[in-house]
Formats: C-alpha cells, sequence, structure tokens
C-alpha cells in the first residue's frame, strides 16, 4: 500500500532538521549556530526546509538518538507538514536509522550523510568523484543495513547520488574491494600530482595554498589574483558561485606579477564545522598541497558573525592534516559588506580585503611576497666583458632588474635568493 509520504514526489525534497542539544560547553559550535548551518546544507542539497526540531538531553538514546518520545513528536510533525525526509544534525549509527525509518516511515539520513551528498552533486573532475565515492563507501559500509528503507524507496533524491543505491546493495566484499580499487585510482592521481611538486621544487617556485571555510570566497580571490597576473588568461579562472561547496577540486595556477617572481598558487576544498573524518580522510590526497605550501592564505568571511567559528574550524582541519604550524597570513574578505569593520580584528598577520571589489589586494600581494620571497636580495653587480657567461647565468638564476653597459664591463641591478648571491659575492660593488 503506498503511504502519503511516498506520493510526494521524491524529486521535490521537503525535510524537517532535528538537533541534539547535550549542552556541552566545550562544543565546537552552538546548536543555534549549527542547525542555522545545517539549514544551509540541506538547501544547498535542493532540500526545502520546513521546521526544525531539538531534543535537548543529557544523553543520546542508543536506539533513536532522541527518545521514544521525541520519535512520536517527529512523527506527527513531519505528517502534519508534509515531510518527505528528516535530516540528523548528528551522525546516526546504522541502527538507529533502521529504528527511526521503522518508526516514522520516512527516509532519515544524518549531517554527515548530506554533507556527502552535496559533494556528491558538486565533484567535476574525475579525482573529485572518486574521493566523493571512497568517503561514501567508508561512511555506508558499516551501515548498509541501515540504508535498508531509504534504499527500497523509489525516486532520486539526497542521500541516493554518488555510489548509488545498486552498489551499496552487494556485498561487503565487493564494497571493500571497491574502496580498495578506488585507493589506487587516488594515488595514481597523486603521482601525477608528485612528479609537479618536485618540478616545483627543481625550479624553486614558492607554493602558497587558499583555505578557508566553505563559501568565504576563496575562489573568487583566486580569480582575483589569475586576472592581476601578467599571463592573466580567461581559461585560467576557477568555477565560483555563492552557495556551500562551490569548489571541490583543487586549482593550480602559476602566477606572476610585473615583479618577475612567480609562484604557485593553490585553491583548496573549503570546510565546515563537523566535516565528516571520511571526507578529509578521502581528499587528503589533494590536500597534501597544503601541508606542501610555503605559505597559507586563510580567508575568513568578515561578513558573518560566525567568523571565529570559521576560523576554529579551518585551524582543527589543517592540524588533522599536518598543516597547523605554516605560515598563515589570515585575510578577512567581504569587508565591502561590512558596515561596521571596528570589529574585524587588526593583528601583524590580519589583513582586512574584498576580492570583489579589490579593496586591500595589492597589500595582500605585498604581504605574500615578503612572505615567499624573503631570502632575495637586490645587489648591483659589474661583470667584466671577458666574463660573460656570468651575466648568461645571472639572468637564469636571478631577476635583472636593468642593464647598463660601461666601460670596465656590464652594470646590472639584479634580485638573487642569498644562496645564490654568495656565489657571485665577487661582482657585487653595491
Amino acid at each position: 500500500m503506498t503511504t502519503k509520504n511516498e506520493m510526494i514526489d521524491e524529486l521535490e525534497q521537503r525535510c524537517i532538521l532535528v538537533g541534539f542539544n547535550q549542552n556541552e560547553r566545550n562544543a565546537e559550535i552552538e546548536i543555534e549556530e549549527s542547525m542555522n548551518e545545517l539549514s544551509e546544507l540541506a538547501k544547498a542539497a535542493g532540500a526545502e526546509v520546513l521546521g526544525m526540531m531539538v531534543q535537548n538531553k543529557q544523553k543520546p538514546d542508543p536506539a533513536t538518538l532522541i527518545g521514544k518520545g521525541k520519535v512520536v513528536e517527529l512523527q506527527e510533525l513531519a505528517t502534519n507538514m508534509g515531510a518527505n525526509i528528516i535530516i540528523f544534525n548528528d551522525e546516526l549509527t546504522g541502527a538507529q536509522l533502521r529504528n527511526l525509518e521503522a518508526a516514522i516511515d520516512i527516509k532519515i539520513i544524518d549531517r554527515t550523510a548530506l554533507i556527502l551528498d552535496i559533494f556528491a552533486l558538486r565533484a567535476r573532475t574525475k579525482v573529485a568523484k572518486l574521493q566523493v565515492e571512497l568517503a561514501q563507501l567508508q561512511y555506508r559500509l558499516p551501515r548498509l543495513k541501515g540504508f535498508g528503507q531509504s534504499m527500497s524507496r523509489t525516486g532520486a533524491g539526497i542521500g541516493t547520488r554518488g555510489p548509488g543505491e545498486q552498489k551499496l546493495e552487494i556485498d561487503r566484499r565487493r564494497v571493500n574491494e571497491r574502496i580498495a580499487d578506488i585507493r589506487n585510482l587516488i594515488k595514481e592521481a597523486g603521482k601525477v600530482r608528485e612528479t609537479q611538486r618536485a618540478k616545483r621544487t627543481r625550479n624553486e617556485i614558492p607554493v602558497v595554498a587558499v583555505v578557508g571555510y566553505t563559501n568565504a570566497g576563496k575562489s573568487t580571490l583566486m580569480n582575483r589574483l589569475i586576472s592581476m597576473s601578467v599571463d592573466n588568461d580567461e581559461e585560467k579562472m576557477v568555477f565560483t558561485k555563492d552557495m556551500l561547496f562551490a569548489t571541490l577540486d583543487t586549482y593550480t595556477r602559476r602566477i606572476e606579477f610585473d615583479d618577475n617572481r612567480p609562484f604557485v598558487l593553490i585553491d583548496t576544498v573549503g570546510f565546515v564545522s563537523k566535516l565528516p573524518h571520511a571526507l578529509v580522510q578521502a581528499f587528503k590526497a589533494t590536500l597534501e598541497e597544503v601541508v606542501e605550501a610555503d605559505l597559507i592564505i586563510h580567508v575568513v568571511d568578515a561578513s558573518t558573525e560566525h567568523y571565529k567559528l570559521q576560523i576554529s574550524v579551518t585551524n582543527k582541519v589543517l592540524k588533522e592534516l599536518g598543516a597547523a604550524d605554516k605560515s598563515q597570513i589570515i585575510a578577512y574578505n567581504k569587508v565591502d559588506l561590512v558596515e561596521d569593520r571596528a570589529g574585524i580584528p587588526k593583528m601583524d598577520d590580519i589583513i582586512h580585503i574584498s576580492a570583489v571589489t579589490g579593496e586591500g589586494i595589492d597589500d595582500l600581494i605585498g604581504r605574500v611576497n615578503s612572505h615567499v620571497f624573503n631570502d632575495i636580495s637586490t645587489v648591483k653587480m659589474l661583470i667584466p666583458f671577458s666574463d660573460g657567461a656570468v651575466y648568461s647565468q645571472l639572468c637564469e638564476v636571478g631577476n635583472v632588474l636593468s642593464t647598463e653597459y660601461e666601460e670596465n664591463g656590464t652594470l646590472i641591478q639584479v634580485e638573487l635568493k642569498v644562496k645564490d648571491l654568495n656565489k657571485y659575492q665577487n661582482y657585487v660593488i653595491e
């Protein structure tokens, strides 16, 4: 017999959000903020949020998380509002999924499954799709029984993107085989990145990674810097959109301004509170670029009152990646949307910018240069005509700013790394 909820078009995702509040003082994020963020995540996945429910309880119920009484209340709310999906703000066990679906007869997913679903929706490149599938399979493998009712329902929608229902119905052995295959494919892709990193190391090109909370404006900042590069090209621009997790792929671009000092700029996937551990692990292959970077630009959305949360979450993920000790410039972005800037912190490693209007970008570039090119000296040299080969060598290893031909030889002003300067110290006159 077809139930009322099953008659609702599955493609029209109408959801109720459920939160569990233990009143922990050391919680990463307050329940109100967390629920608002969950609402934005649900909308990013294409769902209409009909309502919210929060259970305040000292200990989670092992069977349903929220307890029998709240389950009954939730069932009535879902029926009255015509919801066809319920999204929990906390990660559910397989048993909790089974019990909740049996009691409410509506598709149940949790925050982790929702985030993984958004990633599956956004993934564009082959590597990104593999990483998302790996994370989904790792998350769902111990919960296969818990997906029983959801997988038996017809239609598509949140929670079905990515590996798909057919792949999840196969036995555990084949799922584990698929996980191993994906890991090998990601590892092969990683060899290409290792080759690229080795080439950059040989050429001594610094690497700058852009990190931050999702939708903080990282890709917009990257496009701003690309447009200011001497070799700017429309095709080098990265995808941007005002939505959560617009960028899942790691974009690498060579940036060079008029000072002839090239560096590599890397855009990374955005972070979010309660980011699934499986997802961080799956994306570690591409996020290794952050670990290898010489400098991190930590982009913060200055227009939101929750910017402290953004910083905390980003630093937590950087610590998990092993990049917490990297040199950072904290760029408070979107200052053009802030009426009173007095509340934005000001310190030596902090800068206020707008990637859209260009405000503060020149200052940011100056700070990047001072970080990644801090071992460079500008000197004047006189190269005798008899040592013409030296001039050619200096053109290769340094940045020649000016050249004049005098009676005793070639007078040049050149920027050199300290190690190269020591080799040609005899030619320095100033």
